[in-house]
């Protein structure tokens, strides 16, 4: 794989999160019932870091949860025929709360769908909104996030790689392709 474009450096991606960190203190009114919810792998630790955000801003530390949507997944016989299942970890309750939902990259709506489904599963929030890091289009579902970190225009041929540094030693968004 050949780096094609690196379009989100450190500084960039804090800014993006200190941004939807505010948009969704904006728009759920403050802090009330809010928890978050992120979607392995990487949307962990940026559900880490909007915490953090929030907590900088409001003096509340929110609840956050991960979320494993392995066996939720409608391609699930294709990837392995053993799955890894990491777990989800989510110690508080859900019911009327309200839930956002952070992943990296939204692209087909598949992850989303399969987290949609993991989530009603364990109660029923007042609200599920999303939050993706990119969106870099070519929707199957009619799925679209209410946060956004960035809009990136992609060919299908081109991957989007978040790479953070709790999980890759470094903060990057990078274009990929075939080589």
């Amino acid at each position: 794989m050949k780096v094609k474009a690196r379009i989100m450096d450190e500084n960039a991606i804090e800014r993006a999160i200190t941004r939807v960190a505010h948009e969704i203190l904006e728009k759920n009114k403050g802090v009330k019932d809010l928890v978050l919810v992120g979607i392995r792998t990487r949307g962990i630790p940026i559900a880490e870091r909007i915490a953090r955000k929030i907590e900088e801003i409001e003096g509340v530390n929110i609840p956050r949860g991960e979320l494993d949507i392995t066996l939720y997944r409608d391609d699930l016989s294709t990837i392995a025929k053993l799955p890894v299942v990491n777990g989800t970890r989510i110690d508080f309750d859900i019911n009327d709360k309200l839930v956002v939902l952070i992943d990296d990259v939204i692209y087909t709506g598949r992850t989303v769908r399969a987290a949609l489904d993991a989530i009603v599963d364990l109660g029923r929030p007042s609200s599920i909104q999303l939050m993706a890091l990119v969106d870099r289009g070519h929707r199957e579902l009619p799925i679209r996030a209410d946060y956004v970190g960035k809009n990136v225009p992609t060919s299908k041929k081109e991957i989007i790689e978040v790479r953070l540094k709790e999980v890759d030693g470094e903060n990057a968004v990078v274009i990929v392709e075939n080589e």
